[in-house]
């Protein structure tokens, strides 16, 4: 085609192009969906200025715009990026040295032995292995992570193990004692949590998979019955992370509520402004695993109710506290369980309070319609119909025996009993801390989980640094700065010695405030006044690179 004709063609094509754009239906279209976009936008930034108020939404809004420029910076300047790399590569290889420690001439299995070890050989690596680490947690000085520790129930639940070690859930007809026993596992859990008849429930993985689990069948449950396509959860700002993967797999969108500043509790009004047609569910906490604070349950329920949604309790920390608080002698306000009308699911984590193995849970459902949304089912695949119940398909039966042996063993008596020693010890910690001049807690911790931050000169993070060098592992916080301990058995023991040790903590940054300014100091100080969170997300994934580093 020659110049001319080319530009002869151009020519026709714009002046097609004119006569369709001076059509009053193209032009009434372009405005439609001009107008359309503007107001999913405005609508938007209407939605989080009733919700979390304007300042706050204003202060988000100009937080995320930064964070975008800088993003932006980084993919653009190259310079910038280098430098921004280098520095993450200098964190990740500083987490690398702390975690990946080889002593010299220690032996590495980076491949398959040529010959196998004999069956002594096996246990002396094992007992090398066991003996790796230098935290002493039978002084009580952790938060959580270990909840009885007792010889005579490890013991037990190792029988447990040894006993059920080949079986496998995905074959019932195989292992019917450990299919006997799920249901076992699940029927005492509904009962403790006053299911009514219609009840019903699956032991998972963990409390995250029971909340990916109630997450999943909420939206599937919505999308079938609602036709909802863009799905939302509702939720407190403070309830588990474990929500934030459930957004991330299933693309359902989170809108977070923020908590009232005093008692720690997500904020109702707020709450029932964010509902809309999309709202698949609400949730909250009992208690929230940062604060230790219940949310109020009741009114949740009461607006799921009315709005024909579904309301989790996410009761995975306290699950073997919470049914047994009133006979221990600590009764909460109000119910957390299946009596409050409204509550459609609960999780409880059995490897918590209840002293089972790590890796069980209970996810529970008011009806089998709500569970139907859960499971996994296919029938086209060569291999033969396929079903599961939750995410995995083959499940350690051993898991299982460990869970129904722990339940079993200590029964209500037990777990009362368990519930009194630890409640004790937490209610002790928290009358200390509000003795303690330049301490104050976050809220008013009703369970097992005791948070405060510091006052005036005492920074946090300077009082969790000297904590951790008389070898205490609490959980530090942020958003805002606190440090947290979840007591347990182990805590019993060691109450008295941690408000001593906080004491003098705070004692000696107000001697000098240069104390404490340590690690934990430095790294949440640092990741707090980093605009660009992508660069703590980077060094987030290095630490887990590091987990299978040698």
């Amino acid at each position: 085609m020659s110049p001319a004709s080319a530009a002869t063609a151009v020519q026709k094509v714009n002046m097609a192009l004119a006569r369709v754009n001076s059509q009053p239906l193209v032009s009434l279209l372009k405005n439609a969906i001009v107008l359309l976009v503007l107001y999913r936008y405005l609508s938007r930034a209407a939605m989080q200025a009733a919700i979390k108020g304007p300042l706050q939404a204003a202060r988000e809004f100009y937080k995320r715009s930064l964070q975008r420029i800088i993003v932006l910076t980084r993919k653009t300047v190259p310079a910038a990026n280098t430098l921004v790399q280098k520095q993450i590569a200098k964190q990740i290889k500083g987490i690398e040295k702390q975690m990946v420690k080889l002593a010299p001439g220690e032996k590495v299995y980076r491949a398959l032995p040529p010959n196998g070890m004999t069956d002594p050989e096996v246990r002396k690596e094992l007992e090398r292995y066991q003996a790796m680490g230098d935290v002493d947690w039978k002084e009580g000085k952790i938060s959580g992570a270990i909840y009885h520790g007792g010889e005579a129930v490890n013991s037990l639940i190792t029988d447990a193990f040894s006993r059920f070690t080949i079986t496998n859930p995905l074959h019932p007809e195989i292992f019917p004692g450990i299919r006997k026993m799920e249901a076992e596992v699940v029927s005492m859990v509904l009962r403790m949590y006053n299911a009514p008849d219609t009840g019903c429930g699956s032991v998972t993985s963990g409390g995250t998979e029971s909340l990916l689990m109630a997450v999943k069948a909420y939206r599937d449950m919505a999308r079938e019955k609602r036709g909802v396509t863009e799905p939302e959860m509702v939720i407190p700002v403070t309830i588990h992370a474990a929500f934030d993967k459930a957004e991330s797999y299933f693309g359902v969108k989170i809108v977070h509520i923020p908590v009232n500043a005093t008692t720690g509790k997500v904020d109702m009004v707020k709450v029932a402004r964010a509902i809309n047609r999309n709202t698949i569910m609400l949730a909250g906490s009992a208690p929230n695993f940062p604060h230790g604070i219940v949310d109020d349950i009741p009114a949740l329920a009461a607006l799921a109710k009315k709005h024909k949604i579904g309301m989790h309790v996410d009761c995975c920390l306290g699950g073997f506290i919470v049914p047994f608080l009133e006979k221990a002698g600590f009764p909460l306000e109000h119910p957390v369980d299946f009596r409050v009308d409204g509550v459609t699911s609960i999780s409880v984590d059995t490897h918590k309070y209840g002293f089972a193995p790590k890796g069980s849970s209970v996810i529970m459902y008011r009806a089998k319609e709500y569970r139907d949304y859960q499971y996994f089912v296919t029938t086209e695949w060569p291999g033969g119909i396929y079903a599961s119940p939750s995410i995995a398909g083959s499940r350690p039966g051993a898991l299982i025996a460990g869970c129904w042996a722990a339940l079993i063993h200590f029964g209500e008596a037990g777990y009362v009993k368990s519930t009194k020693e630890i409640m004790t010890a937490a209610m002790k910690i928290k009358a200390g801390v509000k003795t303690i001049d330049g301490l104050k807690l976050i809220g008013d911790p009703l369970i097992t989980v005791v948070a405060f931050s510091g006052v005036g000169p005492v920074n946090t993070y300077a009082v969790a640094d000297l904590l951790s060098r008389k070898h205490w592992h609490l959980n530090v916080l942020q958003n805002p700065p606190a440090i947290h301990i979840a007591c347990t058995m182990l805590t019993v023991k060691a109450a008295d010695q941690l408000l001593v040790d906080l004491q003098d903590a705070v004692t000696d940054i107000r001697n000098n405030p240069e104390a404490g300014k340590g690690a934990v100091a430095a790294i949440y100080g640092t990741a707090a006044s980093v605009p660009d969170r992508t660069i703590i997300a980077d060094v987030t994934r290095g630490f887990l690179d590091a987990l299978t580093k040698i």
